[in-house]
């Protein structure tokens, strides 16, 4: 007979990482509320992620390019030097060992011998010919002779690869130092996100700028909401991201960024933020990430600015301080006031609650419940009057009948 045998194997739960132990729902972590909420971007742009063991680190040297113009500034000096300093060192030691072993150091001071180099006298010689073909300075000191076959080769070979290097170093360097990542130094965000009405709606809206008079061509905005989610399956998903509409669909997205812009996010029924309210919102864990993007109209090449918001700094029932202002001949954009906001009447219900109140204001009349009643008495009273007739009438008869017998 078969039996049931409890198998003695352990089941070992997954080991999730750090930031989704952190956010595990808030039946497993009570004092989440309590716990500082860890960015995912900073406010400078710098994403706040952290690549931990990478065992296919062969795939940097696949792109070593890439991988060398990533590198900090005081790493890609160190290896453009050392790369010229090791190919010098490296075919100066090549024609110091072709001198050595045609036997030019033992013929130096004589007349009647062909160097392969002439005035190569040792290995400092060597290397400075070396420095002197890469970079072709050519003193005319020390010059390679037509008796030497080898030479002519390794002259070859070395003005080819001593090309080649110099093309991809000085290529790092200079994209490296036209990145256009400095530019994105010169857009700046609100340092707080806004909630207030607008329009009648109840919309989100934070700042951007340019402090440069040269434009960005071509700026558009783009908005994440970084927040954890649990699915109704059960699957926990940290850091899940969900676009929220800054004017995709009517082209409000795509910016003429010459001043100062508010960005506007009209909280509906498909908004992240459609069921939150004022009280609710300093309890939400969430992070709004900001991403603008344009050309630099100097150089053509695509720059990237970002920032982000956490709940503490959305300011429901605020609005931006205008900073554009009319002078003689000229708009004048006071950045003094780009961050400062003042305080507006805003009602404290959530996006929905807002719609439901509006819908039961449009109803008719008739849907009261004041109306309502007001008909069913009306009803009740016209019911009582037609039984008052019907009974009226049939007491009419029945005293004709009783007239008649009698008679």
């Amino acid at each position: 007979m078969d039996q049931d045998v409890e198998s003695p194997v352990a089941i070992h739960q997954p080991k999730l990482p750090k930031q989704a132990r952190d956010d595990l729902p808030r039946h497993i972590s009570r004092d989440r509320t309590k716990r500082k909420i860890q960015r995912y971007v900073r406010k400078d742009g710098k994403c706040n992620v952290h690549h931990g063991n990478v065992r296919e680190t062969y795939r940097y040297l696949t792109d070593i390019f890439t991988t060398l113009v990533d590198l900090k500034w005081r790493f890609n000096l160190l290896i453009f030097v050392m790369v010229y300093t090791v190919t010098w060192l490296f075919f100066g030691m090549i024609w110091w060992l072709i001198a050595y072993i045609r036997g030019d150091m033992d013929h130096i001071e004589d007349p009647s011998w062909t160097p392969c180099v002439t005035n190569l006298n040792g290995f400092v010689s060597a290397f400075l010919f070396s420095i002197e073909t890469e970079t072709t300075i050519g003193y005319g000191y020390r010059v390679i002779t037509d008796k030497c076959p080898e030479g002519i080769i390794l002259l070859l070979i070395q003005s080819v690869l001593g090309s080649i290097v110099n093309a991809f170093m000085v290529g790092c360097m200079f994209v490296k130092i036209s990145q256009p990542k400095k530019r994105a130094e010169t857009l700046v965000f609100s340092t707080h996100a806004v909630i207030s009405m607008r329009d009648g709606k109840l919309c989100l809206m934070f700042r951007v700028g340019d402090l440069r008079n040269s434009h960005i061509v071509e700026a558009s905005i783009r908005a994440k909401l970084i927040k954890s989610k649990q699915t109704s399956e059960g699957e926990f998903i940290p850091l899940n991201q969900t676009d929220i509409n800054v004017g995709y669909y009517t082209g409000d997205d795509r910016l003429f960024l010459v001043s100062p812009l508010i960005i506007s996010h009209e909280i509906n029924q498909q908004s992240p933020f459609w069921e939150i309210s004022k009280a609710q919102l300093p309890k939400e864990e969430l992070e709004i990430v900001v991403i603008l993007e344009g050309m630099v109209e100097a150089t053509g090449m695509t720059c990237q600015a970002r920032s982000s918001y956490i709940t503490s700094e959305i300011l429901w029932g605020y609005r931006f301080t205008p900073v554009l202002t009319l002078e003689d001949g000229f708009y004048e954009v006071d950045y003094n006031s780009f961050h400062e906001t003042y305080e507006t009447s805003t009602p404290s219900l959530s996006a929905k609650e807002l719609a439901e109140l509006a819908s039961r204001a449009e109803l008719p009349l008739s849907w009261s419940v004041s109306s309502k009643l007001n008909q069913h008495a009306e009803l009740e009273t016209e019911e009582e009057e037609k039984n008052l007739e019907e009974q009226t009438e049939r007491n009419g008869d029945v005293a004709n009948l009783e007239n008649e017998s009698k008679v």
